[in-house]
């Protein structure tokens, strides 16, 4: 914070960052898209239900949920590859798994599976929120239903502030960090990871703000969707 109260980036504590989202990006998967969150962007491509490919993880009576997250190696400046066995992807995309697996209906796709392929292009905090969002997206594209719309915001405590949607910058303070997957109408938490440890009085505050946060960003996609299919009804009903 600067003593104007505006953060690095010239937020407010509780603004986020600007968000540019767009379905559709992939020709060839059954649902994707795109999602900026400052200068963090990820890619989302959804493949499925399809056979599942090892038939001894079939389930008889609902779908199985496959993520796989991958970070570019330019994404990053140590300009490193990493493997798809890093320890802190297999974290997120198990974080996103979990936030998935309530929320989609498995069961009207017995004995299938349902692959998610996450990409980060770009890195500037808040990986997990922006996979949610982009695996979102990428499943109404690919017309898999699900409960509602997942959002998922982050949001720190620096110096007793709170600080709604951080950035790298920001996530590397010692600082309790949390990070909230909401169903934005009927409000239920579908996912709740707190990186550090946080003073229990001070937690339904931080709770409303994250989850004013992702009605904010709910609003966001849900545009992006109605622009999608106003695109799709246009092109195949052209006007004379």
């Amino acid at each position: 914070m600067t003593y104007t109260g505006l953060r690095q980036d010239g937020r407010r504590a509780n603004e986020l960052r600007k968000i540019k989202c767009k379905p559709s990006v992939l020709s060839q998967a059954d649902g994707s898209s795109y999602i900026e969150q400052g200068n963090t962007k990820c890619l989302a491509a959804v493949y499925g239900p399809r056979e599942a490919r090892q038939k001894g993880q079939i389930i008889h009576n609902k779908a199985i949920i496959n993520v796989e997250l991958s970070l570019a190696p330019f994404s990053v400046s140590e300009r490193k590859k990493r493997a798809k066995s890093d320890k802190r992807l297999l974290e997120i995309a198990s974080a996103v798994k979990q936030t998935f697996e309530p929320v989609i209906m498995t069961s009207l796709f017995a004995r299938s599976q349902i692959d998610i392929y996450l990409q980060i292009l770009q890195f500037d905090g808040g990986t997990v929120q922006i996979c949610i969002n982009a695996a979102t997206l990428a499943l109404i594209d690919a017309g898999i239903p699900m409960l509602e719309y997942v959002c998922a915001c982050s949001v720190g405590s620096i110096e007793d502030t709170i600080l709604l949607d951080l950035n790298n910058s920001e996530e590397t303070f010692d600082t309790p960090r949390l990070t909230l997957a909401l169903l934005p109408k009927s409000e239920k938490v579908t996912l709740l990871q707190l990186d550090s440890r946080l003073h229990v009085e001070k937690l339904e505050l931080i709770m409303k703000v994250a989850a004013d946060g992702c009605k904010e960003i709910y609003e966001v996609l849900e545009s992006a969707t109605r622009e999608h299919i106003k695109d799709l009804l246009n092109k195949s009903n052209p006007t004379n």
